[in-house]
C-alpha cells in the first residue's frame, strides 16, 4: 500500500427525486480505478429516493422516526433528543434532517441504507467494469465526545469491519478485541474533502483497494450496537429514574406482603394450623 487519497467530485449539482446517481456521478467524468470507495452523503440518495415528508414541526417527525428515546434534555426552551431509529442507529433527531431542503419539507434517511449502496456500487461497476465499493456516510455526535463526525450508516462491496483478532502486534503479543470500524474511518476521512457546504456531496478513496469485496457482504447494519449487546440503552437521567420507579414499585410489592402477613397473623382462626 503506497498510501490513501482522498478527493471529492465537483459538478453533480443539486438532486431531485428519481435522479440515477451513478449517471449524475459518471457525469462528472470521473476516471474509477479498481478498488476505489465512494463514499455518498447520505442526504443525496434520500433526496433521489424521495424520502421527503412534509412537517411543519421537525419534532413531530423526529417522534414518528423514533423507536426508543435514549436521552432528553431541555436546555433554553430547545430539547435535544438521543433516540434509536427505525434502522437501529442511536443517534440525535432520528436522522431527520431539515437543511438544504424546502420549507414545510424535511428528509428522512433511506429506508435500507445497505440496500441503496449495493444498488449504487453495482451500477457503477457494471458502468465502469471496475471493482468499486460504496459507502453511505452522515453526520453522528459520539458519547463523551463534542462534536460530530461522519460515519457510515450504508456499505455496499466494503468491509466494514478489520478484524484484527488473532494476529500479533509488533512485539510479538496476541490481539484479542481490535476490530477497526474502517467504514467509519473512511467516512469520516471523506467528510474532510466534502465538507457541509460545498455542494460536492460525494468523495472518492483511493489506496485502500483491499477493503473493496463481493457486493454480500456485511452492511453497515452489521456496525450497530444495540440490544444485548448495548452497555449504555439510556442516558444517566432516564437510568436514575428507571432505577427508582423499580425500586418503589418493588418497595410497594414488599410493603403489601409484609402488611397481608401482619394483618394474617391478627386473624381470630390463625392458630397453630397456620394460616389456610
Amino acid at each position: 500500500m503506497n498510501g490513501l487519497s482522498v478527493f471529492a467530485l465537483s459538478g453533480i449539482g443539486e438532486v431531485r427525486p428519481g435522479d440515477d446517481l451513478a449517471e449524475l456521478i459518471l457525469g462528472t467524468g470521473v476516471e474509477l480505478e479498481d478498488g476505489d470507495i465512494l463514499v455518498v452523503t447520505s442526504k443525496i440518495v434520500s433526496k433521489a429516493e424521495n424520502r421527503y415528508v412534509r412537517a411543519a414541526d421537525r419534532e413531530d417527525a423526529i417522534t414518528a422516526e423514533t423507536v426508543r428515546v435514549v436521552a432528553s434534555r431541555t436546555r433554553d426552551g430547545h430539547t435535544m433528543r438521543i433516540v434509536q431509529n427505525r434502522l437501529g442507529m442511536v443517534s440525535a433527531a432520528a436522522g431527520v434532517d431539515a437543511s438544504n431542503t424546502p420549507d414545510g419539507w424535511i428528509l428522512l434517511l433511506p429506508v435500507d441504507p445497505d440496500a441503496s449502496c449495493r444498488a449504487l456500487a453495482a451500477r457503477l461497476r457494471e458502468a465502469t467494469g471496475r471493482r468499486v465499493g460504496v459507502l453511505l456516510s452522515d453526520t453522528l455526535g459520539r458519547p463523551w465526545r463534542v462534536g460530530q463526525t461522519d460515519v457510515a450508516i450504508g456499505a455496499g462491496g466494503v468491509h466494514v469491519i478489520a478484524d484484527l483478532r488473532g494476529t500479533v502486534d509488533n512485539g510479538g503479543k496476541a490481539l484479542s478485541v481490535t476490530m477497526p470500524c474502517v467504514a467509519d474511518e473512511l467516512a469520516a476521512a471523506a467528510d474532510l474533502v466534502k465538507g457541509k457546504a460545498s455542494g460536492m456531496p460525494v468523495a472518492v478513496v483511493r489506496g485502500r483497494g483491499d477493503l473493496v469485496g463481493d457486493l454480500d457482504l456485511p452492511g453497515a447494519a452489521s456496525i450497530v450496537r444495540i440490544g444485548p449487546d448495548d452497555m449504555f440503552r439510556l442516558g444517566t437521567d432516564e437510568a436514575l429514574a428507571e432505577g427508582r420507579r423499580a425500586g418503589m414499585a418493588q418497595g410497594r410489592r414488599e410493603g403489601y406482603r409484609e402488611g397481608f402477613a401482619a394483618g394474617a397473623a391478627q386473624r381470630p382462626d390463625a392458630g397453630a394450623a397456620g394460616v389456610r
